[in-house]
């Protein structure tokens, strides 16, 4: 996992996540790497960033076939993901933009 992809975003994620516990005791973000896709024989690996309290969730798609792109989407966690992804550079994702996507996702109820 060293320097792929996921490993970037795990970085990344990781320096947003204490941010945010630190700043907001009321968002505390729950986060999951998924690799089961590749046991299927799909190049892919998901991230999911979840808030219990909102019931909310950031999700990421890494295809092996485009490593320096993630396809992400703000969804919920009790149901299932649009069909329509955004996209990002892998070098346009950075800690405050991810702290930034948390906080403004996870700290409304809507």
């Amino acid at each position: 996992m060293e320097d792929s992809p996921i490993k970037q975003l795990c970085d990344l994620v990781e320096q947003a996540h204490i941010k945010i516990q630190e700043d907001f005791k009321n968002i505390n973000p729950i986060v999951g790497v998924n690799k089961q896709m590749r046991t299927i024989g799909i190049a892919t690996d998901l991230m999911t960033i979840d808030c219990l309290n909102s019931g909310k969730r950031i999700l990421f798609v890494l295809h092996d076939a485009q490593p320096e792109i993630a396809q992400y989407q703000f969804c919920r966690r009790d149901e299932d993901p649009r069909d329509e992804f955004e996209s990002i550079a892998l070098e346009n994702l950075t800690t405050q933009l991810l702290y930034d996507w948390m906080k403004n996702t996870f700290s409304t109820s809507n």
